[in-house]
């Protein structure tokens, strides 16, 4: 399975990809929406981790992209915020999930892997 994690923290994306990878999964890492739009096309992850709080796109900008391409439409999308909550309208959105900062790299496979049975 193929994870994105979109984030425009270094240290998050090089955690995510540690915990991830030894996890089982493979992982690709976009350093913003932009980049993540990009390679959420080309790649088609199984899932995208997506920071809520990034310059330029954030994540609410970035998951409506998402939402608005027929190829990225259906993928799962798993916020990474250090907030309590994510925007109402979009927590209530379905294949949508939240995940807290900080997480436990060792934890991180099992949580995607939750995320995506709970679908």
């Amino acid at each position: 399975m193929t994870v994105l994690v979109i984030d425009d923290e270094a240290d998050i994306r090089l955690l995510a990809r540690v915990g991830l990878t030894a996890g089982g999964f493979t992982v690709v890492v976009a350093d913003g929406g932009d980049q993540g739009l990009r390679l959420a096309s080309d790649e088609q992850p199984d899932v995208i981790l997506l920071d809520v709080m990034m310059p330029a796109m954030d994540g609410y900008a970035t998951l409506a992209a998402l939402r608005a391409d027929p190829a990225t439409a259906a993928i799962p999308v798993l916020f990474l915020t250090a907030k309590a909550q994510i925007d109402p309208g979009v927590a209530g959105e379905p294949r949508v999930g939240i995940l807290h900062k900080p997480f436990a790299p060792r934890d991180l496979a099992t949580r995607v892997r939750e995320f995506l049975d709970g679908l």
